[in-house]
């Protein structure tokens, strides 16, 4: 693919990223995407045949996004506490800005295709909970966490962040929800000093 073709396509992506964080994935045409791409119809069917293909690519470029802003953000850091405040600061950013956010497009998506190969979900709570896990072992060694179940701490979290990424969905996360839960998490396993 050229230049000029790589940035149509990238082009494509963004907007429909943004069609996907406004309507959901359900809601979604393929006539929605070429309208607000200001494109043919031919133009799209030529990158991408189906809002399926075209919301998975654009999850793709979600995690890879992520993934590598939060790489940048752990350079140099060595502690186990800040690299766990770091995924946690990452969570909270995305749980908490609903009107950029493609959770509830992911979890109509993966309510209507539940045993998909590439399942962004499970693998994003399963790749979380053992960082989280190997994070509160590194603490513990480390003298910094006392934790008996360092995977059943650490699946708990997950599935903390993940209730309350439904409740902003739904509008029904209390402000100052997601605080007052991690606060009181964190204070499970953190050592006094």
């Amino acid at each position: 693919m050229g230049a000029k073709s790589e940035s149509k396509k990238a082009y494509i992506l963004e907007v429909a990223r943004s069609v996907f964080a406004e309507r959901g994935f359900k809601a979604v045409t393929m006539k929605d995407i070429v309208e607000a791409c200001g494109i043919s119809r031919g133009g799209l069917y030529l990158y991408y045949g189906s809002t399926r293909e075209l919301f998975l690519e654009v999850i793709r470029k979600e995690v890879e996004r992520n993934d590598s802003s939060m790489e940048k953000d752990l350079k140099d850091i060595v502690k186990a506490s800040d690299i766990m405040m770091v995924y946690i600061k990452s969570r909270k950013k995305e749980i908490l800005d609903k009107e950029n956010s493609l959770a509830m497009a992911m979890y109509e998506f993966y309510a209507e295709n539940p045993g998909s190969k590439k399942h962004i979900l499970r693998n994003r709570f399963e790749t979380g909970a053992k960082l989280l896990e190997k994070l509160i072992e590194m603490g513990v060694k480390e003298g910094e966490f006392r934790c008996e179940s360092p995977e059943l701490e650490a699946r708990n979290m997950m599935y903390a962040l993940e209730g309350m990424e439904i409740m902003n969905c739904t509008g029904s996360l209390p402000k100052n929800a997601f605080d007052r839960e991690m606060v009181y998490l964190l204070s499970r396993i953190i050592v006094e000093v």
